[in-house]
């Protein structure tokens, strides 16, 4: 049997078991498995600028793709800047694996330098977190690692490795070692054929599509239950997706704040739901007693924590979501059921529903970027976004077509996320247009990673909507607490045009070598503030950027972000203080 490092070994590994790209940042903790990277040289690394960076990249690889997102960071701080991402990808179900350095296993336990204990730190928020302490153990960790990511509900592990340990000869045969199996829970019989005698029964059942039917795959085989027994579909949130916003069954979301009217009003009118892959989190839900009324819940989901968790079901099934959906098509085939088409005229209910979006204001109300999206893009496009009002707009307005083709930051919600997330994404999807869609405030905190997409020339177009407020917060201070307290972020309130105010450098950015100024004169002075300037930003890391204030231009700027080829700015000033629709409880939304 071969002698090589730990390190070695721990590659090896990797390449076999389909990793491509790792995001990460070298340490002195971490450097023997950097070496082997260097001297394999089969995956490719990308350099991030902050270990919070790098993990979001892994983890919008993981959503774009369906593959393992793999990161690396040194010991100490720079583990520890996994924490987050860590949390995010455990809540929402994304398989990543995070490799940190350590200090020496003689050092562990004394407070040396760089040396916290993050395989503990992290245990919470983790399927698995390791700190291995024996090199000879390093292949069947990794492996290990890897079927735990993927089997069952997925989610994180984190491999901490002392320094001396990566350094440690190893024998290890990477000819006869190979992936672990991977087990998919089978349902039960008798609770598929109960399932589909409650779908029969009920008078007016529909089915909760999950962010868990995506990651499953599932999507078509949810589809054609909704289809051979002619049901209404609505989705969560993070279902957003998976199954085509236009489809004749498809009635929208349901939630308190990234919902749709007309999903809320199919859901309220059921009777009986079949969910599949679902947390039933407050977001989604609001006012539990509301949600539950009267109705009966099926409940699928892999995960036996989740059953009973937050909503009782009247059955569960703890099993694969896509072996459960092809088991009950299977079922519905045997029975040869011929169901009647659905009684209700749901695309009628989702037009005569839909929140207006053709505003023709100046500054641009929100909703109106939203209509120019849906517009402008085709279903190819991979949309990303992440907390703040922003989020809520594209969750209630966009229309998505396509599985993992809108991928959002559900459970964790951490602002910054959808940047280095966008990288990832175009990186696993290089073939895929990536648009993110972003706040003024959120863009500034994982800011620094658009340097990373110029380097390594990974192109993708963020809209950023600025309104110089933390949005989301603005709106909570106001209707729960009366008042507007440190949530304005434009240094100063113009009583004077901007375009007499503000420098030209700032009200202009070049698109193409050709300066655009498309109408900033045409603000309001009470909607006039002077900001941090994404175009200007955009320029010092070498990329291009414009800002729009007139909606008419919002299309010839998304053209123009694509054709540059290069990771793209658009800055686009929106009234500021529009308040978004949500409430309390899924019969009391508040509209705006």
């Amino acid at each position: 049997m071969p002698n090589m490092t730990a390190m070695t070994a721990a590659v090896r590994i990797l390449e076999s078991e389909g990793v491509k790209h790792i995001f990460g940042i070298p340490g002195a903790g971490i450097l023997p498995f950097y070496r082997a990277l260097k001297d394999i040289g089969t995956i490719k690394h990308m350099v991030a600028r902050h270990e919070e960076g790098a993990i979001h990249m892994a983890d919008g690889y993981a959503r774009a793709i369906g593959r393992v997102g793999v990161c690396a960071a040194t010991s100490g701080p720079g583990a520890s800047n996994f924490v987050t991402g860590l949390y995010t990808a455990q809540v929402d179900s994304i398989p990543i694996l995070a490799i940190t350095g350590q200090n020496v296993r003689a050092q562990l336990g004394r407070e040396a330098f760089q040396a916290v204990d993050i395989a503990e730190i992290v245990k919470p928020i983790t399927k698995k977190a390791y700190c291995v302490k024996d090199g000879a153990l390093v292949p069947r960790v990794f492996r290990e690692a890897f079927r735990i990511m993927r089997e069952g509900r997925p989610g994180p592990v984190l491999i901490d490795l002392p320094l001396d340990v990566q350094k440690e000869e190893i024998e290890y045969d990477p000819e006869t070692d190979a992936p672990l199996p991977i087990f998919r829970t089978p349902p039960n019989e008798n609770q598929i054929a109960k399932a589909l005698d409650m779908l029969l029964e009920a008078e007016k059942p529909v089915m909760l599509l999950g962010g868990g039917v995506i990651l499953a795959g599932a999507c078509e085989e949810f589809k054609a239950i909704a289809e051979a027994l002619q049901i209404p579909v609505v989705t969560t949130y993070m279902g957003k997706s998976g199954i085509p916003w236009n489809h004749p069954l498809m009635s929208g979301q349901v939630g308190i704040q990234c919902n749709t009217r007309s999903g809320n009003q199919v859901f309220l009118d059921s009777g009986l739901v079949f969910a599949v892959g679902v947390r039933f989190n407050d977001r989604h839900t609001g006012d539990i007693k509301v949600y539950k009324g009267a109705r009966k819940f099926i409940h699928v989901d892999v995960d036996p924590g989740q059953l009973g968790k937050n909503v009782m079901p009247d059955l569960g099934i703890c099993a694969d979501a896509k072996l459960t959906l092809q088991a009950i098509l299977e079922e519905i085939k045997r029975r040869n059921i011929k169901a009647e088409p659905a009684q209700i005229k749901i695309s009628q209910i989702r037009t005569e529903l839909e929140r207006k979006t053709d505003y023709d204001d100046i500054p641009i109300k929100p909703q109106r970027v939203f209509k120019e999206i849906n517009e402008f893009f085709d279903e190819e496009t991979v949309f990303v976004t992440c907390i703040g009002l922003n989020q809520i707009w594209s969750g209630q307005l966009q229309k998505i077509t396509k599985p993992r083709h809108y991928l959002d930051c559900g459970g964790a919600g951490p602002l910054g996320w959808d940047l280095p997330a966008s990288i990832g994404a175009k990186v696993a999807r290089p073939d895929k247009q990536i648009v993110q869609v972003v706040g003024d405030y959120g863009f500034q905190f994982c800011m620094e990673e658009l340097s990373v997409a110029v380097m390594y020339n990974v192109p993708f177009v963020c809209i950023v909507l600025n309104n110089g407020y933390l949005g989301l917060i603005r709106q909570a201070e106001k209707y729960i607490y009366d008042m507007n307290y440190q949530v304005q972020i434009w240094y100063d309130s113009l009583e004077s045009s901007a375009s007499a105010a503000l420098p030209r450098a700032a009200v202009g950015g070049k698109a193409g070598g050709v300066v655009v100024d498309s109408g900033q004169a045409a603000l309001q002075p009470e909607n006039q503030g002077r900001g941090f300037d994404f175009v200007k930003f955009a320029e010092a890391c070498g990329t291009l950027g414009e800002r729009v204030t007139d909606p008419n231009e919002l299309k010839a700027a998304f053209q123009r972000g694509i054709d540059s080829g290069v990771p793209y700015i658009i800055d686009v000033i929106i009234e500021r203080e529009t308040d978004c629709s949500m409430g309390l409880s899924i019969d009391n939304i508040r509209e705006f």
